[in-house]
């Protein structure tokens, strides 16, 4: 027990830093560290809330990156001029055009440069008499095409950049941009030394890959999904110490594997048992916590809060992009919903997918196969049309399967009536239901 004091929230539950009880993942942190040394692009990529922030906020420095938080609907020009302020210019929007008729960036000197001992050239040094400091280097303002990453190599080489470039949910760009990028991190490897730390909420390790073969070689990925139980009690136990409590031991044994290994839903229902039991910060003498339900209603509460966004969800996905006579989105919730949370969890095939819609959809056999693999491949595209968020949903493209991303939403599913979900969606299949599901 260390003689600190903490509070409750700096240890369990949902918090900005890095939770005090983190445990680091050999499989996880140990490949991440190594792979920073490899002047390789990082992908971590994982479901959501499963520990990917904060695992790059625990090996990396606050002075070893720049960060840039990707928004949906975001282009490279926007990729561009976000990394450009990141790393110290000032950014503006020039007349001139590109070859693709876009406006140019102009990348001036700032302030923040100027700490740093850069000066804009033609422009006269000043100092102040307290402490004079000469202006070592002169830049030039740079024009940069958002579209060209030789561009972007040429103006983060002028100011000596030397940090790793931390894209943060990355899945929220539009694909297009997704695939530009692919293409841009091959150019950035092979000009420079600069190395992306790409974060995005997917279940497909070689997806970039995907998109660019060329990458090949020159990213790794590293998975933050996984959490084995022993690390899970770990974090329970780390707790524990760090507030001077104990948990049931049925409750540390047991909540694992009710939360489906969501170190979120493991972390919010800690949070709840001290918060049942006034523990507010850390005791002065060991409290032993007494559970005030059963600990699977302590994960359904935690999941319950998340109910009305899942049911958003479900309704905005079903209408899908626009109305079309296929309604596609709307029948791909049958196979999603009719199947079992453990085929969830570990993602259903395209083929259970497709045979399934074949049995169901008013077309039959009739069905177009690339109808259903281009609404799969535009699920992405569709949540973050909705504005969904976290994901829900991920389809990997290499071994075609839909997975579920939001470990809550499983749990969420298995208190659901099946049945009534399909109804309130306008998915009857009695009427349609003539062929034998696979």
């Amino acid at each position: 027990m260390s003689s600190t004091k903490h509070r409750t929230s700096d240890v369990f539950g949902v918090s900005r830093d890095v939770p005090l009880n983190y445990v680091e993942r050999k499989t996880v942190d140990d490949r991440f560290i190594a792979n920073l040394a490899v002047d390789k692009h990082v992908i971590v990529y994982g479901s959501s809330k499963q520990g990917k922030t904060c695992l790059r906020k625990h090996c990396l420095s606050e002075h070893d990156f720049i960060l840039v938080q990707c928004q949906n609907g975001w282009g490279l020009e926007k990729l561009a001029e976000a990394i450009l302020k990141e790393a110290g210019y000032k950014v503006e929007v020039t007349t001139e055009k590109t070859v693709e008729q876009r406006f140019k960036l102009r990348a001036v000197v700032s302030a923040k440069l100027r700490a740093l001992g850069f000066g804009e050239a033609g422009s006269e040094v000043q100092s102040s008499s307290e402490s004079a400091q000469e202006v070592r280097k002169t830049l030039r303002p740079i024009e940069v095409d958002p579209e060209d990453p030789n561009d972007l190599v040429s103006a983060l080489s002028q100011i000596e950049f030397s940090k790793f470039i931390v894209l943060e949910d990355f899945h929220y760009l539009p694909q297009e941009t997704q695939e530009k990028y692919a293409f841009f991190l091959k150019t950035i490897h092979e000009r420079s030394r600069i190395c992306f730390v790409i974060v995005a909420v997917w279940r497909e390790e070689n997806r970039l890959i995907l998109f660019n073969g060329d990458l090949s070689g020159r990213v790794i990925s590293v998975d933050a999904d996984a959490w084995k139980s022993h690390e899970l009690y770990e974090v329970i136990s780390k707790g524990e110490q760090l507030l001077n409590v104990s948990f049931p031991i049925d409750f540390k044994s047991k909540v694992a594997d009710v939360s489906l290994g969501s170190v979120y839903i493991v972390q919010e229902a800690c949070r709840r048992v001290c918060e049942d039991n006034q523990i507010i910060n850390s005791q002065d003498q060991n409290y032993q916590l007494i559970l005030k339900k059963p600990i699977e209603e302590y994960i359904a509460d935690v999941v319950r809060e998340s109910g009305p966004r899942y049911l958003a969800f479900l309704n905005n996905f079903s209408g899908g992009f626009q109305d079309t006579a296929l309604e596609m989105y709307k029948w791909i919730l049958y196979p999603i919903l009719k199947s079992s949370i453990v085929d969830l969890e570990a993602g259903i095939k395209y083929r259970y997918i497709r045979e399934t819609l074949e049995s169901v959809h008013p077309k039959g056999h009739e069905l177009n196969p690339g109808n259903v693999t281009q609404a799969l491949q535009s699920i992405p595209a569709l949540q973050a049309k909705k504005n969904v968020k976290p994901f829900v949903l991920d389809y990997d493209q290499s071994n075609l399967r839909l997975s579920v991303v939001d470990k809550g939403f499983l749990i969420w599913l298995s208190t659901q009536d099946i049945d009534e979900l399909l109804e309130r969606h306008g998915i009857n299949v009695s009427a349609n239901l003539v062929r034998s599901l696979p």
